[in-house]
């Protein structure tokens, strides 16, 4: 089954985090273990080098694309793995050509640096990128470095052959609505799969049957950094949401907030997702490459609070991974 198939299936992809020692050097035990966590946890791929990887390793310097790229494509054998692609149009291409070396099945492709490109330039941009390996279109919510794309850029997007899916992540919802209606708008539907990006509604997205005068059609699944933990629950609920799916939205909601640092513009949002996995084991601390980039104040207790207030979002990852440790970390 090639990638536009399995992506149009539909599953549950975490955004992978990076896992680094306390000198901020890669920890290859612990990035291992992670993805190991991910795939029996039930996810069908990996998104690596995206957001939540932390974009330093972006950076030539920092010398780290590369190898954390490997880790991901020789731990998801036999997943979707999906490779971030940042920068301006130079980079971009090389970093697709890397993602395509390493048999990565698709590049998600983020256009923030782009900040005052014209629409046409973003759409030479992703046709550019598409041209060597399958695309994965990025929404981006503002507040962490991503831009307004208006319907009318939606709508030239979709129309690239190479676009496999969509990353709908605005936390907006009159911003969701153009990206899906732009889809069923170009009669590509049944070859582009929508999967959601906005943690501030997960539930809803994926509940909800979008219809725009008779032309229907729903978001398949999930590439999230918040799926990055508590992934079993993830993979349920992908699959069941349960009798009463929008109280269990907005449980996942407050959780959300919690973890990704909402009262302070999402700030803690990536030591959040750390903070979660330490808990559990999977990481050694919650160290980013900036060493300024901490929890925010009371951030921990309000993890706290969700993990007590809603055990059932998190009980069956946390058994799961206390059975299986020793082993990932091996």
């Amino acid at each position: 089954m090639d990638v536009r198939a399995r992506l149009l299936h539909g599953m549950v992809i975490p955004a992978h985090p990076l896992a680094l020692t306390a000198d901020r050097r890669l920890d290859e035990k612990r990035q291992r273990a992670l993805t190991r966590y991910y795939l029996a946890a039930g996810a069908g791929g990996v998104a690596v080098g995206v957001h939540t990887t932390q974009f330093a390793i972006h950076d030539p310097k920092v010398g780290l694309l590369r190898p954390v790229l490997e880790i991901g494509r020789e731990e998801a054998k036999d997943a979707v793995a999906i490779a971030g692609v940042c920068g301006v149009r130079d980079q971009a291409v090389r970093e697709a050509e890397l993602a395509r070396s390493l048999r990565y099945d698709a590049g998600l492709v983020s256009v923030a640096a782009l900040r005052d490109a014209s629409e046409d330039e973003l759409i030479d941009h992703c046709r550019a990128v598409a041209s060597i390996i399958p695309v994965v279109g990025f929404y981006l919510q503002p507040a962490v470095g991503g831009r307004i794309l208006p319907y009318s850029f939606w709508r030239r997007f979709v129309e690239i052959r190479d676009v496999v899916a969509i990353k709908i992540a605005p936390f907006n919802r009159y911003q969701t609505i153009d990206v899906i209606r732009a889809l069923a708008e170009s009669g590509r539907a049944g070859e582009i799969a929508l999967y959601t990006g906005n943690d501030d509604n997960i539930v809803a997205d994926l509940a909800t049957e979008f219809d725009f005068g008779g032309r229907r059609l729903r978001i398949v699944g999930g590439l999230l950094g918040h799926w990055a933990v508590w992934t079993r629950q993830a993979v349920t609920l992908l699959q069941d949401a349960g009798p009463e799916p929008l109280t269990l939205g907005a449980q996942i909601t407050d959780a959300n907030a919690a973890i990704f640092d909402a009262a302070n513009q999402f700030r803690g949002c990536i030591p959040g997702i750390h903070e979660v996995l330490r808990r559990q084991g999977l990481l050694a601390g919650r160290w980013c490459f900036d060493e300024h980039e901490e929890l925010s104040p009371g951030q921990s207790e309000e993890i706290s609070r969700v993990r007590r207030m809603y055990p059932h979002l998190c009980e069956a990852d946390d058994r799961l991974i206390a059975e299986n440790l020793d082993r990932w970390l091996r």
